[in-house]
Order: structure tokens, then C-alpha cells, then sequence
């Protein structure tokens, strides 16, 4: 390893206290109680990460760096719950707080605390911390586009078998498109291809870098990380494959580098079925990196993210900004029942799975269709994707986005043969708090169900 680059740990009291409570110490995070102005402390490029989460790992402190710059030094405060990060310049150290001055950095889904350090520059003992060295070395050679050399039973430093990333997106609260994943790894290099489909009731994609070493920085960093707040967590590993064979240019799949290639069956002409609202705010752009912290969440506050077009997500995606707009309707018409069988109850049950019903109607005059008022157009758009085309009573059943805004109750004292109910005050609904591990808990219909709450 070069002689410039040291990674140690040290975790005494003195050292802590002339790191941590240095009066020129400037948090980068708005809810920190110690948070000063920006203009009373100079700029590091050494930076002094608080209250992280324990069993922390050197792996994820160098991921919040990563995007901003190269990294040049770590050290480990591991009984204090903290670490000193040291960037290459000035310039990336400065851009790194900036970001997450307005963008809480989260590791583990904890927010971490980040200031500039009162100290120049690390000067560490390698000699401490073996596996801190070598992922900093694996992280340098990542950077460098070199392959590192180190113990192999330290750290994996092989280098990158292919240029294909496998991703899988676990508790898919949220559709994933084609577009949010090119936007999301593109920051790491080239994407020459992605072709995205279902297994194993889990939604996948392969996606092809141009280079192997994009793909392996890409992994290192996105590995684990969640798109949106606790949920749509990227798993990722290398594909078998070296090369992508792409038919299409759609929805489902894409070659950049062809964008003559036909359509195919598989084309949607309506892209606004996909996910995101219209943002808040101007999205802010980083030329370090992109701005990307290690955890891509998008709803810091749990508002609810609501439907726009594509361009809107993958941007929305790249941003890391809470959303909001009217989104579309949360009212969802539900056809080919069986009339027989089918009542409000069994429909509230249902779609209750996948968001917070709140009035069923089964219409007067078709009685094999039903309007389902769900809490918002993500619930409903969820539930779209899981429950269009699924057998319910023996009949295969359709569903789609209704036209009307909000299912109308009858009027006082007429009958409707109870064919509408009001589920607003249920006790039942599943995701009224926000944060909720049911948000994570979100699979497609199965032959296996899970019963909970039984006394």
C-alpha cells in the first residue's frame, strides 16, 4: 500500500476529545444540538462522523465519502460510535457537508452526524487496523481503475469478474423502473444495458457497465443501500454473464448503445404508470459524484411518494429529495368479480394487504365490479401491481386505476342492498403509521400466508 495512505484505529479519550469537542467543529447535519454556521469554521478534508450505529463497518463509513471524492484515510472510534473520514481534497470534503447539511446522512437507517474536523490531515498507525487498511486499499484501487493486492482472507480484493451487476430489490414497497436504476448507477460509469424482469416473486435486473470496474465500485456502494426510506433495499451481486443480448428498447428492457432497436411486445406507451411525484423543490445536482450519500432514501419524512413519469423518478432518485403532488387517483375499479361470492369485506381484506382501504362499492348495475378507495395513489398503484390478472372466487380478476377521485357513500336512508361500506375507522388498516415494518413486508400473492395479532 502506498506510504501516503495510513488507516488505523484509535479510540482514546484524548484523542476523542481533540476531535470531538474542538470549538471549530461545524456539524453537517440541521438537527444536531452542536450545529454552527457554516462561515465560523474552515473546511477540512478530514471529517468527524458521530453516532453511528454499533458493529458499524469500515465498508459502509467509506460509502458516505465515496460519491463525493477519493478517500484517503479512515480511522475507526469504534467504542465511541464515531470516525474520522479523510477525503483527497478540500473541494470534496466541502461538497460532502454541503450534501448532507440539507440530506440527513443515514447508515443503517440511523442518521449519523458529519463536521469538518479541526485537523488537516489523519495520521494514523497502520499497524492498528489490518482490515481497515485493506478496504481502504480496495476502495483506492476501485477508484484508480487498478487492482489491489491484499490478504484475501481479509477482504475480497479480486478483480471484478464482469462488467454485469445482478440486482434484486427487496421489500418492493414501491415500483423500481428501468429509468430510476439507470439513474441511480449511471453515477458510477457508463450503463451500456439493463434488462429487468421477475423471479421468485421478486422483481430483478441485470445491468451491463462498460467497464468491470464501474460495476465493482457501483456494488460496493449501492450494495444493501434502500432507494426509498425502509424499503425497495438493493441487493446486488456479480452476474455469470459478461455480455447483455437486449431485443427490445422498453419498459422491461434497454441497450443504450442501440436506440434503433425495435420495441417489441413488451413496450408500454403510457410511462406514467410508474412511481414518483412531482418534487418539492429544484433537485440539486453535484459534479462530485452526484451527490450521493449511502443511503438512497427518498421519503426522509414518510410522505408519501406519488406517481409521475419516469424522468421524474430516476431524477427524483438521483436527488435523494422528499416528494409530494396530487399524484393520481387513489380509487381503483376492480371488474370480472364473482358476484356470487364477492362483498365489501372480502375486497377491503383483500387490498388491505398492500394499503389502507378505506371504502369499497360494489356498483348497483355491474355487480361483478367494485371501486376500492385506498389512502393514496401509491396504495392503489401497489395493489394494481400485485392483484391485476389474480384468480379471486374462481374468476380471474382485473383491476385499474378508476377515474373517480373518492368512492361517494349513499345518501342517508337510501339502500344500496349493502353493497358500499366505509372503512375509514377500521382498526384493521395496516400502514396508518408511517415507518411501519408492515411497509417491509410487502410480497406478491402466494400459496403461503402469514396471520398475525391472533389472540
Amino acid at each position: 500500500m502506498d506510504g501516503d495512505v495510513a488507516v488505523g484505529v484509535k479510540a482514546s479519550s484524548e484523542e476523542l476529545n481533540m476531535y470531538g469537542s474542538s470549538p471549530n467543529s461545524m456539524t453537517a447535519n440541521g438537527s444536531d444540538s452542536k450545529k454552527q454556521r457554516l462561515d465560523e469554521s474552515p473546511p477540512s478534508r478530514v471529517l468527524h462522523i458521530r453516532k453511528l450505529p454499533n458493529e458499524v463497518s469500515e465498508t459502509e463509513v467509506i460509502a458516505l465519502g465515496l460519491p463525493f471524492g477519493k478517500v484517503t484515510n479512515i480511522l475507526m472510534l469504534k467504542g465511541k460510535n464515531q470516525a474520522f473520514l479523510e477525503l483527497g481534497t478540500e473541494e470534496a470534503a466541502i461538497t460532502m457537508v454541503n450534501y448532507y447539511t440539507a440530506v440527513t446522512p443515514q447508515v443503517r437507517n440511523t442518521p449519523v452526524f458529519i463536521q469538518y474536523s479541526n485537523h488537516k490531515e489523519l495520521k494514523t498507525d497502520s499497524a492498528l487496523n489490518q482490515r481497515a487498511q485493506a478496504v481502504l486499499q480496495a476502495v483506492s484501487a476501485v477508484q484508480d481503475g487498478s487492482s489491489p493486492s491484499s490478504d484475501p482472507g481479509v477482504l475480497d480484493l479480486a478483480p471484478p469478474p464482469s462488467p454485469v451487476l445482478r440486482i434484486i430489490i427487496d421489500n418492493m414497497f414501491y415500483p423500481v423502473t428501468l429509468d430510476v436504476l439507470q439513474q441511480i448507477f449511471s453515477k458510477f460509469g457508463t450503463v451500456m444495458k439493463i434488462i429487468t424482469f421477475t423471479k421468485n416473486n421478486q422483481f430483478q435486473a441485470l445491468l451491463q457497465f462498460s467497464d468491470p470496474v464501474n460495476a465493482q465500485q457501483a456494488k460496493l456502494s449501492l450494495d444493501g443501500q434502500n432507494i426509498y426510506n425502509s424499503c425497495c433495499t438493493l441487493r446486488i451481486d456479480f452476474s455469470k454473464l459478461v455480455n447483455l443480448n437486449v431485443k427490445y428498447n422498453n419498459d422491461k428492457s434497454r441497450d443504450y448503445t442501440r436506440p434503433d432497436l425495435p420495441t417489441g411486445d413488451g413496450d408500454s406507451t403510457n410511462k406514467d404508470h410508474s412511481l414518483l411525484g412531482t418534487p418539492s423543490g429544484a433537485l440539486a445536482s453535484y459534479s462530485s459524484g452526484g451527490g450521493y450519500s449511502s443511503s438512497l432514501s427518498l421519503s426522509q419524512g414518510g410522505g408519501a411518494i406519488s406517481p409521475l413519469s419516469a424522468a421524474a423518478a430516476a431524477a427524483a432518485a438521483a436527488g435523494r429529495v422528499a416528494l409530494s403532488g396530487s399524484g393520481v387517483s387513489g380509487v381503483l375499479l376492480a371488474s370480472n368479480l364473482n358476484e356470487e361470492m364477492v362483498t365489501p369485506q372480502s375486497l377491503f381484506t383483500l387490498f388491505g394487504v398492500y394499503g389502507d382501504v378505506q371504502r369499497v362499492k360494489i356498483l348497483y348495475n355491474k355487480k361483478d365490479s367494485a371501486l376500492i378507495q385506498l389512502s393514496d395513489g401509491n396504495q392503489a398503484q401497489l395493489s394494481m401491481s400485485h392483484l391485476n390478472g389474480q384468480k379471486v372466487f374462481g374468476k380471474v380478476m382485473r383491476v385499474t386505476l378508476s377515474k373517480h377521485q373518492t368512492v361517494a357513500l349513499p345518501r342517508e336512508g337510501l339502500d344500496d342492498q349493502l353493497l358500499t361500506k366505509d372503512f375509514s375507522g377500521s382498526p384493521l388498516h395496516r400502514f396508518k403509521k408511517p415507518g411501519s415494518k408492515n411497509f417491509q413486508n410487502i410480497f406478491p400473492p402466494s400459496a403461503t400466508l402469514h396471520l398475525s395479532n391472533i389472540r
